[in-house]
């Protein structure tokens, strides 16, 4: 056995903007951190390399269901579990959640699943619920520990006996230092709003779209942006009402604060979320948010307050929500923005997550009798 800790993931680009400070923390504790992911955007690679990670690059195919892929992935755990004997092994996503379990669980090596979200498996009841469960029930039916993003997901994991060790965690958190609070643009400025994320159906840009759209023809002052890469065929459409001036597509970024920096408010109406960490990076920020009364999303937002919820899939009653922040006196729209800073101060700091992990680690090293470096 030795003081090497094995994370299974889906991206490099993930681990980096959402866990790259638990990753740290553990190698100063004088772990040793080896990644398992496949290859991703070459200046994520050498951060990592330059903090001290080793790689083993593996390839994942993300969203398909072909089982025969599925059991080589298994394979090529086991084969690399075999080669690094790791203390303990950090999942994240579901396949690495799920076949990682399976491989560490054969090999006897302790493993620590994050479970970011569980989607339609939450939303829609049926066989691809059932299916994922089993899988889930069977990946981690061993596991040393289960991170829960949300409390729904927690709640979910209960009911059907996924895991037995579970531990809720404020999502991934956020990095207060990175997204550091922002002065609040001058009153007289543009009236910007940011959609951020992947632009596909699930995030809800259709009814971005519509909203924005009837926004701006009523209040001209008003700029609709969008930071985000098409995940599905919404190009031409982005295209379309970009040329018209709707709103802004900037397609994907790798910085978002100086957006966030220069807006008003950001607008997630996901359809689901394990926890919208651009909701807590738009919070830690100083600005407001609207988002859908969805799992992963209502906890970032206490309403009225920090911002506003508004039904699911409802363009109406987002378009009311939009329009009942444009008509709010500035010095509210500050006010809100203050409160969600301090809100994440209080509730999301990544510092909390951190920390669940070195304890954890570190109870397992010391009942391993593992002599850190």
């Amino acid at each position: 056995m030795s003081n090497t800790v094995l994370i299974l993931a889906n991206s490099l680009s993930g681990l980096y903007s959402f866990r790259k400070e638990v990753i740290e923390a553990i190698l100063k504790e004088g772990y040793n951190v080896m990644i398992s992911s496949p290859h991703d955007l070459e200046e994520k690679e050498e951060y990592f390399r330059s903090i001290g990670c080793e790689f083993e690059f593996t390839e994942i195919d993300r969203r398909g269901t072909n089982p025969v892929r599925d059991l080589s992935l298994i394979r090529k755990y086991k084969k690399l579990i075999r080669k690094t004997r790791p203390l303990v092994i950090l999942t994240y996503t579901i396949k690495p959640n799920i076949y990682g379990g399976i491989a560490a669980r054969r090999l006897h090596i302790p493993q620590m699943a994050n479970i970011t979200g569980l989607g339609t498996a939450i939303e829609n009841p049926g066989l691809l619920q059932k299916f994922t469960v089993l899988m889930y029930r069977f990946g981690l039916k061993k596991a040393e520990k289960v991170f829960y993003q949300n409390s729904s997901i927690q709640a979910f994991c209960n009911e059907h006996h996924i895991g037995e060790a579970g531990l809720l965690l404020p999502g991934s958190g956020v990095n207060l230092e990175w997204h550091s609070f922002q002065e609040y643009p001058l009153e007289n400025t543009k009236m910007k709003f940011n959609f951020i994320g992947r632009v596909m159906k699930d995030k809800g840009v259709k009814e971005y779209l519509e909203a924005a759209q009837y926004i701006r023809d009523k209040y001209p002052q008003t700029e609709f942006h969008i930071l985000g890469a098409c995940e599905e065929h919404y190009d031409d459409i982005l295209k379309e009402l970009q040329d018209k001036g709707v709103i802004v597509w900037h397609g994907a970024v790798s910085d978002v604060r100086p957006y966030i920096k220069d807006s008003m408010c950001t607008v997630h109406p996901s359809y689901h979320e394990g926890m919208a960490n651009v909701l807590l990076e738009t919070c830690a920020g100083g600005r407001p948010v609207i988002a859908c009364d969805v799992n992963g999303c209502k906890e970032a937002v206490d309403d009225g307050v920090n911002g506003y919820l508004c039904v699911v899939k409802d363009i109406d009653d987002l378009i009311n929500k939009i329009e009942k922040f444009v008509l709010l006196p500035y010095e509210q729209k500050v006010k809100m923005g203050l409160a969600a800073r301090k809100k994440m101060e209080q509730e999301f700091d990544r510092i909390i997550v951190i920390k669940a992990y070195l304890k954890e680690i570190n109870a397992l090293s010391r009942n391993k009798n593992i002599v850190i470096r």
